[in-house]
């Protein structure tokens, strides 16, 4: 086949434009290689499979592998080009077809439009010095970590007063139910020794309302409408009746943390439980601690490593940025619009963002780092343990979503970039307190925009992530 011929439009900084032409003779034998693959099969009145005459394949089926020949021919030629010319695309280059007439005696011109990956190299690791700010919890921090759990562990207390349930109290139960038209009992309208919360709105509308005012050992008929919009489609807009033996009436009481607080959370003593509270405060600092040393880390990097980044990345980057601040400024039920100020400086973040982005690539590429599928796996795991009672669904959706399964890649393979420089670079611990490490990360925060940094973009078409509900025929549809 003729050699392709690449003439250089265009070379400013990262932006480049070449004209390249697919000389005629290159255009027919690839044609004519097409024609004789669809020889072998093709079948015409009068000729044996394999034997219709080339003139004649040409006549009927030149014109309509034209569309195929010409993508293959411009993807194949528009890389080599570039790698003869040793520039690396930053982004899908842009190409247009010149020639309307190809084929048949006529070249084909088409120019590539694109923006290369800037050229730099890495300053050296070795030389980047950071200080990791180590901070642990006191006795005073998990006293209140366990009155905080003492609080969301509402303890309740037997009534001893002779008197009917308050708004606000909680029930111990037995009940059965039953549609009202009829008279069968369906799964879930029945359970035993059930405590159940005046006013928690957790029972279907107008069930806790009827046993305000009742008594320990009282025996209730509730009468019910599940309502129309109701999870279970068998129970939905149908009237039921349950029949309540209630055991015991108790009231909220201030919870005390000891021994028997901590066995009601599966721990074996309230040693236990104050040592699993330190060891997750711990775990949180340590967290802390991890952020504020990668940001330090990232500046480090990017005040060393100074380069043009690639315009279009970076109005992408920005255009996502502002995009993002605009929803969540939206849900807050705000209106106004970036101001110049804002733009310019949400534009500075994005610089830093692509230019980091480039930098690690670069390091982690350059030492053939990696995310293993197991690693991948792993990370669904732990998307799911987010999803108490739904993992089932996570798994799923991450199954049938290769695009979600691609964007937790991303963010691992940052995490072990960022641990290999920690390995080489200079690290000195230094003990804070806690009040300047919470400090120190909510000055990191402030210079990021109040938008979420997304791993990786969520392409068009994706599903949402499955959003836990609970489901109970006889409870209230959450």
């Amino acid at each position: 086949m003729g050699a392709m011929k690449i003439k250089e439009l265009k070379s400013d900084g990262l932006n480049h434009e070449l004209e390249i032409t697919i000389p005629a003779n290159d255009i027919d034998k690839r044609v004519d290689v097409k024609l004789e693959e669809i020889g072998k099969t093709a079948n015409m009145p009068g000729f044996r499979k394999g034997k219709v005459p080339a003139a004649m394949l040409k006549k009927r089926y030149g014109k309509a592998i034209l569309g195929e020949i010409l993508e293959a021919a411009v993807n194949e030629t528009s890389q080599k080009a570039l790698s003869d010319k040793k520039i690396k695309p930053a982004m899908q280059p842009k190409i247009e077809v010149k020639s309307k007439d190809f084929g048949e005696g006529n070249d084909l011109v088409y120019t590539v439009q694109v923006e290369a990956m800037p050229e730099f190299k890495i300053a050296e690791l070795k030389n980047i010095k950071l200080t990791k700010q180590l901070a642990e919890p006191d006795a005073k921090e998990v006293d209140e970590a366990l009155e905080k759990i003492a609080e969301n562990n509402e303890s309740t207390k037997p009534v001893e007063a002779k008197r009917g349930a308050k708004d606000g109290e909680t029930l111990v139960m037995d009940f059965h139910g039953r549609t009202a038209d009829d008279n069968v009992e369906h799964e879930g309208m029945h359970a035993h020794g059930h405590q159940l919360k005046l006013g928690s709105g957790t029972f279907i509308p107008g069930f806790e309302e009827q046993l305000i005012g009742k008594k320990a050992g009282e025996k209730v008929e509730v009468k019910v409408s599940f309502p129309e919009n109701y999870g279970a489609e068998d129970l939905a807009g149908r009237d039921a009746t349950f029949d309540v033996q209630i055991h015991e009436i108790r009231e909220p009481a201030e919870a005390e943390i000891n021994d028997d607080f901590a066995k009601q959370l599966g721990m074996d003593d309230v040693k236990a439980l104050k040592e699993a509270v330190k060891e997750q405060l711990q775990k949180e600092l340590d967290g802390h601690t991890r952020m504020v040393l990668k940001k330090e880390l990232l500046d480090a990097l990017d005040d060393a490593n100074k380069f043009e980044v690639p315009p279009g990345m970076l109005e992408m980057e920005n255009t996502n940025i502002f995009e993002q601040i605009k929803l969540d400024r939206q849900r807050r039920g705000e209106d106004e619009e970036l101001t110049d100020k804002e733009k310019k400086e949400y534009e500075r973040i994005g610089e830093r963002r692509v230019r980091l982005g480039l930098i690690l690539a670069e390091i982690g590429n350059s030492q053939g780092i990696t995310v293993a599928d197991p690693e991948l796996h792993k990370a669904v795991i732990s998307e799911a343990q987010k999803f108490p009672g739904q993992e089932k669904e996570v798994f799923d959706y991450y199954g049938k979503n290769p695009q979600a399964l691609e964007s937790l890649r991303a963010p691992l393979f940052e995490e072990k970039v960022v641990d290999y420089i920690l390995e080489l670079a200079e690290v000195k611990e230094k003990s804070v307190s806690q009040e300047e490490l919470l400090k120190a990360l909510d000055e990191d925060e402030d210079e990021q925009p109040k938008a979420k940094k997304k791993p990786a973009a969520k392409k068009d078409g994706e599903k949402k992530k499955p959003a836990a509900k609970k489901k109970a025929p006889a409870k209230k549809k959450s």
